[in-house]
Parts: C-alpha cells; sequence; structure tokens
C-alpha cells in the first residue's frame, strides 16, 4: 500500500500520536476517527491494535482499504448506535464547522459514560495569533474567507478553550485537558516582552488567568481531551 499523507499541517499528525500514546489508552478499544480524511490517522490507529472506525464529509478520498469510511455531517445526526464508542478523536476538524452544538451532543451519545473525545485545533490564544489578529484581524490559522465556498475545507470557526469548554460541560463533558503540539518561536518573542503587563493584568483581575496559561500563550496547535459525563442508564 502507498504511503497515505495526512490532510493537516506538517508534524500535527506525528505530535497528536505521541500525545496519544501518552495517554495510554489500550489497544482494543473501540475508537472512531471523525472527519478521517486519507485515512492516515485511522491507518496508525488501526496498527496499534483499535477497533477503529472511520467517517467524513468526504469518504470518496479515504484510500485505507481496511477500514469503511462513512459519510458523515458531524453537525447532524451520526450514522452509529449509542454508547458505541470509548474513544472519539477528531484531527483538525472543529475549526471548519459552525455547528458545535450538534457536534458535542452527537459525540456524547455515540460515546460510552467515561468515553473521551480529542480534537486537535488551531490555537487562537497563542501571542503569535493575538498580535495577528491585532493588526490584520484575523487569527492565527484563519483568513477572510472565500464567500459561496461552503466544501467544509475553510477554516469558519475560531473559537476559545472557554467557549469549548463551555458547550462541553453544556452536553456533560468535562472541561478540556490542555495540552499543544510545539511552541512557536515567535510567541515565546512576544511574551518574553510583554510578560510583565500579563503579570500585571493578572493579578489585577483573576479571571485573565484562564487564557493566559503558558501552553496558550505559546503552543501552536491544542489538544484538548474531553472526557463523557454522562451516567450509566
Amino acid at each position: 500500500m502507498n504511503e497515505i499523507k495526512p490532510i493537516a499541517m506538517p508534524g500535527v499528525h506525528s505530535r497528536f500520536l505521541a500525545h496519544f500514546k501518552a495517554k495510554s489508552e489500550p489497544s482494543g478499544l473501540k475508537v472512531l476517527d471523525i472527519g478521517a480524511g486519507h485515512g492516515a490517522f485511522t491507518k496508525e490507529l488501526f496498527d496499534l491494535g483499535y477497533d477503529v472506525y472511520a467517517c467524513d464529509f468526504r469518504p470518496e478520498i479515504f484510500k485505507f482499504d481496511k477500514v469503511e469510511c462513512k459519510k458523515v455531517d458531524i453537525t447532524d445526526v451520526f450514522p452509529y448506535p449509542d454508547d458505541l464508542f470509548d474513544i472519539a478523536i477528531a484531527i483538525e476538524v472543529s475549526e471548519h464547522i459552525l455547528d458545535h452544538e450538534s457536534f458535542f451532543s452527537e459525540s456524547k451519545r455515540i460515546l460510552r459514560p467515561g468515553g473521551k473525545l480529542y480534537i486537535s485545533t488551531p490555537n487562537i490564544l497563542s501571542m503569535k495569533s493575538r498580535m495577528k489578529f491585532l493588526f490584520n484581524g484575523f487569527f492565527y490559522s484563519f483568513g477572510r474567507l472565500e464567500q459561496g465556498n461552503y466544501d467544509g475545507l475553510q477554516h469558519v470557526a475560531s473559537l476559545t478553550l472557554d467557549q469549548y469548554n463551555y458547550i462541553a460541560e453544556k452536553h456533560h463533558f468535562s472541561g478540556a485537558e490542555i495540552e499543544i503540539d510545539r511552541k512557536q518561536n515567535t510567541s515565546r518573542w512576544i511574551l518574553f516582552f510583554l510578560f510583565p503587563i500579563i503579570c500585571i493584568k493578572q493579578k489585577i483581575k483573576k479571571k485573565y488567568s484562564m487564557h493566559n496559561q503558558k501552553k496558550l500563550l505559546l503552543g501552536r496547535i491544542l489538544f484538548l481531551t474531553f472526557k463523557n459525563n454522562k451516567s450509566k442508564v
């Protein structure tokens, strides 16, 4: 089989895989790869021994022939029964959708109690992103949208950590555990000069501390893990 290339920023898949392995999720669990693309991460999960399923808005581009890829609009009902999966993974997906209410609601439904939802998404809270927004009005990894283009490939939703937690907890997930793929050198330099101002602001108003964690100030991509807190029937 030819190499299956991921549809994501360079290095995100390999770093997310290392992050996932570090969480020590046992193999053999049922995992859904949401927005599977060409199937690069599906193959990684399959090779690790997971009972892996895949879905995508465009299943015709899926290339891993050992797993079926179902057509799914993740802002609508998923074609899976309740409590089927132990883990759901969405790498570089959530920034492409507007209806996160449906996404979290359906993820909760198909995950067993205690199951986990893993998300990776561009970090709009980094110092690099904040400076980009200051000067041109767009966050890191976001730009002017092509009007009338609804192919699902554009970055249309720039949510903060606080907003992700708000939606997640509304749908009975825990607040996010946070990791990053790597630190940005640009963000390091900006933080070096602005850190005293940030510290003063936090001392005046504690509420600013949530979005001024070092991981958020420096990270390129966020890895967010939400635990399904729904009760067993």
